[in-house]
């Protein structure tokens, strides 16, 4: 049997099998995958003030999770006299700037579970709303294969919070929503992968999400592994497990999770 080791733990653990995991799993990036918040922070804060005005945490807020040309309309009505496209080059290019000074800024445990991921051959996409310079910019980044697709905020016809970005990341990796998990941080995000069909789960960041009988709140995606993936999975479709007999909901895996597993 293969094992692997529990990195919370640290005892073998087996593996799930195939049938067990997800179909795939869609990743969004800001805020899930690697924290780029106050990069954007920086970059609207600069330019607003470059046309006289004052940008604040409450208004960087407001765009935690949106699309970027949405953002770009909330830009200009706080006095930034730019095309909704200069806005959006603006942005990118400052944020990307300082990706390249600093680096992938990790959230903590992401990397760890989309490697394990990865490591079983489960598919991934990475589904975000920045534009897709970044996103390919970030994935060049990491020092393995971590996504078979991607889909960006200027490759859709409709942002987050329409499901259309998950839909087309399944539909490219010609799998269905509804046995695939998707990972989000924002109201907008996890509205998406809901709407989607997804099973979704949602990890706070920025901003507390609402409870909700719609996904799975987890408040940290340390110590996060496989098994966990596979239980969720389980839970949620049990005609869809190698296990003929449907499993009971697993410990740690009820809604709106308060606290991570011990």
């Amino acid at each position: 049997m293969a094992l692997h080791l529990n990195p919370v733990n640290v005892f073998p653990l087996p593996l799930p099998a195939p049938a067990s995991l997800p179909a795939a799993v869609l990743w969004d990036m800001d805020g899930t995958i690697v924290d780029t918040e106050p990069y954007w922070m920086r970059a609207e804060t600069e330019l607003v003030a470059e046309f006289g005005g004052v940008w604040t945490q409450d208004d960087g807020m407001l765009l935690v999770g949106s699309g970027l040309w949405n953002s770009a309309a909330i830009l200009q009505s706080r006095g930034v006299e730019l095309t909704p496209n200069a806005i959006v080059a603006r942005l990118t290019d400052r944020v990307q700037e300082q990706l390249a000074e600093h680096g992938i800024p990790w959230r903590p445990g992401s990397r760890e579970l989309l490697q394990a991921l990865k490591a079983a051959g489960v598919p991934t996409a990475l589904v975000t709303m920045s534009v897709e310079r970044m996103a390919r910019q970030i994935i060049d980044l990491i020092d393995f294969p971590a996504f078979d697709v991607v889909i960006a905020g200027d490759m859709v016809a409709n942002s987050k919070p329409h499901p259309d970005p998950y839909l087309v990341a399944a539909d490219r990796l010609g799998v269905d929503p509804r046995l695939c998990i998707a990972i989000e941080d924002s109201v907008p995000g996890v509205a998406s992968a809901v709407a989607a069909g997804t099973i979704t789960i949602a990890v706070p960041h920025q901003i507390d999400l609402p409870e909700s009988m719609s996904y799975t709140r987890w408040p940290t995606l340390v110590g996060r592994t496989l098994l966990d993936i596979s239980a969720l999975y389980q839970f949620s479709n049990p005609t869809d497990s190698a296990d003929p007999v449907s499993p009971p909901a697993p410990t740690g895996f009820a809604r709106n999770e308060s606290a991570p597993l011990a």
